[in-house]
């Protein structure tokens, strides 16, 4: 048996969930469960094709994660420190093994015990409860529950002793739900898209689930951790504050970020190589608000 959460949810959630944060602060509660912390290593199996300018962007947000940019913006690792109020501490990424599955091996109509199938197998660095091996599907792979309900999930497997995540490229299926803002949502307000920071929607609305799923692993890994509402369906650190990705935001409108001046892209955070990311806003213990990048 395995516990799972679908974290990263669809653009088209995004007004309701945005009321309900907007109407009242929203406010996780612990649950006396253990919390990842230390030096988490996370795995990377690409299912289907991707090309090494995608993994790259992928990869270096996980590196920004622990590296202390000094820029004159938010960095991406001054975000991940939020993650560090929380009870379980401070939590280092280190990036682990990467798995290449160009040929698809289960075929591209994965189920969810698919992908906990292959999240088993990308098993490298780390170990037990430090490890998370997180598979990233690519745009021609259709996923349960994928665009409809989700657009990531985290879970355990093997007795709770592995844990995993799930995050899809849905440039071709559905941006407009899994790659909002930077694309139309088919529902909600029809405020115009942003320009991604590095010109992949697809990509880099990975990125915002990627950072979404990883932030719910972390905090509440084995569904007695941080989190609002039920425990099959909650609402966790990053997934409370759906749709605020800066000062300002309202349903349809992610919020007051910066502009890069020669391409007009759109982000928050910088990490290493100069990379620049939009990241969403995540929820602060201390305070109990959204706190976003910017």
């Amino acid at each position: 048996m395995a516990f799972f959460n679908h974290l990263a949810l669809p653009a088209s959630l995004f007004v309701l969930l945005f009321a309900l944060v907007e109407s009242q602060s929203p406010l996780l509660k612990y649950h006396n469960g253990p919390l990842l912390n230390g030096n988490i290593t996370v795995n990377l199996i690409w299912y289907g094709k991707f090309s090494p300018t995608q993994r790259s962007i992928s990869v270096d947000f996980l590196y920004s994660l622990g590296s202390h940019t000094r820029t004159h913006t938010t960095s991406v690792s001054s975000w991940w420190k939020t993650i560090g109020s929380y009870r379980g501490g401070p939590s280092a990424v280190v990036v682990g093994n990467q798995i290449l599955d160009e040929r698809c091996s289960l075929g591209k109509l994965l189920t969810t015990q698919n992908l906990i199938a292959l999240a088993l197998k990308g098993g490298g660095r780390g170990r037990g409860r430090n490890a998370v091996n997180v598979v990233l599907t690519a745009d021609d792979v259709a996923v349960e529950g994928f665009c409809s309900s989700r657009c990531g999930t985290h879970g355990t497997a093997r007795g709770r002793k592995a844990v995993y995540a799930w995050v899809g490229n849905s440039v071709s299926q559905c941006p407009g739900q899994c790659a909002w803002p930077f694309h139309q949502p088919i529902y909600g307000p029809q405020t115009p898209p942003l320009v991604s920071p590095s010109g992949d929607v697809g990509v880099d609305g990975m990125v915002i689930n990627l950072a979404t799923v990883l932030a719910g692993t972390v905090t509440n890994p084995f569904g007695n951790g941080y989190f609002q509402g039920p425990a099959n369906a909650p609402l966790e650190s990053v997934s409370a504050c759906a749709g605020i990705f800066g000062k300002g935001a309202y349903p349809g409108y992610p919020g007051e970020v910066l502009v890069e001046k020669t391409t007009g892209a759109s982000y928050n955070a910088v990490g290493v190589n100069g990379r620049k990311f939009l990241l969403p806003a995540i929820w602060d213990p201390r305070t109990s608000t959204c706190k976003t990048p910017v």
